[in-house]
């Protein structure tokens, strides 16, 4: 019987489990899916997990447990990311949960966060030429630069979406104040980062970056363990619809998941602000982030 890992990421939009099964190159996948938490809503700029939010993510990881328990999942790696990293209720929460479900939580920094990301994106991409990696998340976004010779430089910043968005107050639809306001305050969160760079192609790790894919092609994300090329006016089109929609027009929109729909526009202000700093010339999406960076080290460098 082949050893079946779960690894759950918990994160600040997005709780996310996956769970695989060993093979000789690596892995299977067995099962697939994401719960909408919205841990950071609420308190994450007042580093706390609020009250509602709490309860939320001790629902779905009782959840998560019983699916790991009815596929007989050996081992379950949890991950908390940046909500659960900067939490002052952060103990309270690890302890409910391990009460409730018997999962440890391991709680990682954003450096170890962005090298379990490019772990498992170089699964499912070639880096032959300077790459930059995005992985748009709620509380944190990790950029990470890696070329033929491995990683170069990594970074993980807290300019999450649910940070910004709970930081101002914005217009439905967002004006252009609203737009030189969110680039402002990210130039300002990442100063120095992107100087003498020299990088055209821009891969987005899962979560938004399969969103933007969706709409682009009208239809769900292929289940692929390689990264898909999608062309950079098509990404920019997507990108300045979704800036300049209003907040009922993404409730309707068919491949806009809920949990994505308030926050949009800010991963699209965001994608096109690093895209405008490095003058990407290509544009890529992998399926593949933490998760199988962990899933990686577990079962392929045997940690």
């Amino acid at each position: 019987m082949r050893e079946k890992l779960a690894v759950i990421d918990l994160g600040t939009n997005t709780f996310n489990l996956l769970i695989a099964s060993k093979n000789a190159g690596g892995f299977d996948i067995i099962h697939s899916e994401k719960v909408g938490v919205a841990l950071g809503m609420g308190g994450i700029n007042d580093c706390l997990v609020s009250p509602d939010a709490f309860e939320r993510g001790i629902k779905a990881l009782v959840y998560f447990k019983e699916k790991c328990d009815a596929l007989h999942v050996d081992r379950i790696a949890a991950i908390g990311t940046s909500a659960l990293r900067d939490a002052e209720n952060q103990a309270e929460f690890l302890s409910r949960a391990k009460s409730e479900t018997g999962i440890d939580i391991e709680i990682i920094s954003g450096d170890r966060e962005a090298e379990l990301i490019y772990k498992g994106v170089k699964w499912s991409f070639d880096f032959r030429e300077p790459t930059m990696i995005m992985d748009i998340g709620g509380g944190s976004t990790e950029l990470i630069l890696a070329d033929a010779g491995g990683l170069v430089e990594k970074q993980s910043f807290n300019i999450g979406v649910s940070r910004i968005y709970q930081e101002f107050d914005f217009s439905d639809p967002y004006t252009e104040e609203d737009i030189v306001r969110v680039r402002e305050w990210l130039e300002e969160k990442t100063e120095g980062f992107f100087k003498g760079m020299v990088c055209r192609a821009l891969i987005g790790a899962s979560g938004s970056f399969e969103t933007f894919y969706e709409m682009i092609h009208h239809e769900e994300f292929p289940e692929s363990r390689q990264a898909l090329e999608f062309p950079v006016q098509d990404l920019r089109r997507i990108l300045k619809w979704i800036i300049g929609s209003t907040q009922q027009q993404r409730d309707e929109h068919p491949y806009i998941i809920p949990i994505r729909r308030k926050m949009a526009p800010i991963a699209a202000i965001k994608t096109g602000w690093v895209m405008d700093k490095l003058h990407v010339e290509q544009t890529f999406v992998t399926p593949f982030s933490l998760k199988e960076g962990v899933l990686y080290e577990r079962f392929v460098e045997g940690l």
